[in-house]
């Protein structure tokens, strides 16, 4: 393994002679510059900092272009969680509901109620894929756990932590086998009990390195590069122009018309798309003039 102490990346790694690989990411510049633009209460914030580092961890099932994304819907106080990363590394993430009056209440349950968690894999191009399961786990981990033995059938350990600086996540999986069906449910079993023994704490305040020696040091492992993870939205004015069209020709005119200059924000990164009475002509009626 080598050593390096890698903030913002996620890290591949593999366990020789066995079909067994795993990810492992910290965020922390990128947890904060997703939080910077919302107002989340903290049992909130950290929520969102598992699926966002959660779908940081399971980027790696998207091989094309496009993007993967996590949402958990559900009838709690919080209605939304939605973490998505797109080619490149990028994430982005938001949550909705009523956080007016959450008191002391925390915990995937309590915040969501009774939910659903779908994984969407939509590559660039080709058709898109989700897998919906119920929000029945313990944790978001035991969740993600429970959509790969369903869905994918691959054996999956998935341990998540964050707090108030960062959002940490690793993750085991066994893929289809190659080797001895024996040895192959031996190695799962030692390499699992280890992975247990992973504290929270341990995932926030150990670098990638350290986190992997404590648990497999007897283990022949080959630990990759880190890849770089960053907060970026996608979000751009030709995008917002389209979904104003969607709107409709009439709603958009009257609005137009009557506030004369129609502002729309961002809900992701708070980018502000600005159109006055003009663009909207120019939007629906090119050769048209102005509206007055």
């Amino acid at each position: 393994m080598t050593n390096n102490n890698p903030q913002d990346s996620l890290q591949r790694f593999l366990f020789d002679d066995t079909d067994i690989r795993g990810e492992i990411t910290t965020l922390s510049a990128t947890y904060q510059d997703l939080l910077a633009n919302q107002q989340y209460p903290p049992q909130v914030a950290l929520l969102f900092g598992e699926f966002i580092a959660a779908v940081s961890l399971i980027s790696t099932m998207l091989k094309d272009t496009g993007m993967i994304t996590i949402q958990a819907r559900g009838d709690g106080p919080v209605t939304t969680v939605m973490a998505e990363c797109s080619q490149g590394n990028k994430l982005r993430g938001i949550v909705r509901g009523d956080f007016d009056n959450l008191g002391n209440i925390s915990g995937l349950h309590e915040l969501l109620g009774t939910a659903t968690l779908a994984i969407t894999i939509e590559p660039e191009g080709k058709e898109r894929y989700q897998g919906v399961v119920a929000l029945d786990g313990e944790n978001l981990s035991q969740c993600l756990e429970y959509y790969f033995h369903q869905s994918e059938q691959l054996p999956t350990k998935i341990k998540l932590a964050s707090n108030a600086d960062s959002a940490s996540g690793m993750l085991i999986q066994q893929l289809p086998s190659s080797i001895d069906a024996e040895k192959s449910a031996d190695d799962w079993q030692t390499l699992s009990v280890l992975f247990e023994t992973l504290s929270s704490v341990e995932q926030l305040e150990l670098s990638h390195n350290d986190q992997l020696y404590r648990l497999f040091h007897e283990q022949q492992l080959r630990l990759f590069e880190p890849q770089p993870m960053a907060f970026s939205c996608s979000c751009s004015r030709q995008r917002t122009e389209s979904a104003l069209i969607s709107i409709g020709r009439d709603e958009v005119v009257e609005m137009s018309v009557e506030q004369g200059l129609i502002m729309i924000t961002c809900e992701f990164c708070s980018q502000q798309y600005r159109f006055t009475s003009r663009d909207i002509s120019e939007l629906f009626d090119p050769e048209q003039p102005p509206l007055h």
